[in-house]
């Protein structure tokens, strides 16, 4: 079993000299790729639980030249999240630093601050041993990076490999993080609602955050892939270009990114020499409560779509949009629930910053009932109307106080042929409650 711990004291422990064959089958042997990594880690502070989380947060830190933001952090992410939320997460902080005396005085801070969490489960500090590690020294100077340079980056694609190696079975999905990010709150609500919106369609990698590892969400099933691709080419390049390598190669061809950002950088220095780094994502929210629910649905349309910018977009919670061509009087745009639901309120916006005549100039809302199987899927075949779009732009609250049925279509009706081209920027949906079973 690849997590036996080793409870040793860190002073204690024996060092060995590193091995840069101890991962050539890992490079040779590609069918491989879906088997843990066999590091046996030492436990610092924290066991794992018999019971799989909904989410792991894996967090990686070496120590720095300057500034250090580690334990706050993890507090942001604790303080950030209901108690019901604390429930369905586990943290992981991978120390992955060689100096053994500066690990072992950030577990007593660490142990000091967020005991009661360790206790319950809720939080992991391990470390991958130094003689685990392939070599770093000879390393190869892609683009002309300097050697130190190299090693740094190099070094944390590995501590990287490791921690996700590690956090493979401990729950469905797993988010990366740095260890220098604030949290919005309820960031895991808010990440719920994205999964349950892509229920069904294919995704590696979903996004939220712009910024470097910062907000990066997997299916920990992809993990022990990605730990080997991370260690395969270890000293290739920065991890996050590899990171992107990973998504295409799995066939997520365009980027998920999910907006507004749920985690923004904190630092002001880097790791990396304590060099300043200033680098912020200006689509975070520290509030972002107000996600939409957006119920698992199949979207029509029969208005002229422009190259990739097909209708599902629309209905994203990520930062995507729909282009039509120029629509006609009755087309339309459909939502079909796979369950129905019971919709409290509706936001509809068209039209965007750089195309601003791109909008519904004449359309109306509706929503509807009684599903029917047509030659082109199910649609409903009894709507009322809730609405006329007013400036491109939509919002209806209280729809289940208006409406007396559950909602099983969303209809956007064209109501007068336009020139312009549409863009459908958003539709943001909320309900009651989960679509019924």
């Amino acid at each position: 079993m690849f997590q036996e711990g080793d409870k040793r004291q860190l002073r204690e422990a024996s060092v060995h000299p590193p091995s840069s064959e101890r991962y050539a089958h890992t490079f040779r042997d590609l069918s491989n790729f879906s088997g843990t990594i066999n590091v046996t880690y030492r436990y610092l502070a924290g066991t794992p639980l018999n019971r799989k989380k909904f989410l792991t947060i894996g967090l990686s830190s070496v120590k720095r030249k300057r500034g250090n933001y580690l334990l706050e952090t993890i507090k942001s992410i604790f303080d950030q999240s209901s108690y019901e939320e604390l429930k369905e997460i586990v943290v992981v902080v991978h120390l992955a630093d060689f100096d053994l005396v500066w690990c072992e005085n950030v577990v007593q801070e660490i142990t000091r601050k967020f005991a009661h969490h360790i206790i319950a489960g809720r939080l992991l500090v391990i470390q991958a041993p130094e003689e685990f590690y392939p070599s770093l020294d000879g390393l190869k100077r892609n683009y002309n990076d300097p050697d130190d340079r190299v090693r740094f980056r190099s070094k944390q694609n590995v501590d990287y490999a490791f921690l996700l190696n590690f956090c493979t079975n401990l729950s469905h999905f797993y988010m990366m993080l740095e260890d220098d990010v604030r949290c919005s709150r309820n960031f895991l609500t808010a990440l719920k609602k994205v999964i349950t919106s892509r229920e069904g369609s294919y995704w590696v990698m979903m996004e939220f955050s712009k910024l470097g590892y910062i907000g990066k969400l997997y299916h920990s099933r992809d993990l022990p892939r990605l730990a080997h691709f991370l260690l395969m080419f270890y000293q290739e390049m920065p991890c996050d270009w590899l990171l992107i390598h990973f998504r295409g190669l799995l066939a997520q061809k365009d980027v998920i990114r999910f907006k507004p950002s749920l985690f923004q950088h904190m630092g002001y220095y880097s790791s990396y020499k304590g060099v300043e780094n200033k680098l912020k994502d200006d689509d975070f929210e520290e509030d972002s409560i107000d996600i939409p629910d957006n119920p698992p649905a199949n979207i029509y349309t029969n208005i002229n779509v422009f190259e990739n910018y097909d209708a599902t977009k629309a209905y994203s919670t990520v930062d995507e949009y729909f282009w039509g061509k120029p629509p006609s009087t009755g087309d339309f745009f459909v939502i079909v629930f796979n369950k129905s639901a019971k919709v409290s309120k509706i936001k509809i916006a068209t039209g965007s910053d750089d195309r601003q005549n791109d909008f519904l100039h004449h359309g109306a809302l509706e929503v509807g009932e009684k599903l029917v199987g047509t030659k082109k899927g199910k649609q409903c075949s009894s709507y009322i109307t809730l609405g006329e779009f007013k400036n491109g732009n939509i919002e209806v609250q209280d729809v289940d106080h208006k409406i007396s049925f559950d909602i099983e279509c969303i209809r956007i009706v064209v109501t007068a042929s336009q020139k312009e081209w549409l863009i459908i920027r958003s539709i943001s949906l909320w309900t009651t409650q989960p679509p019924s079973q």
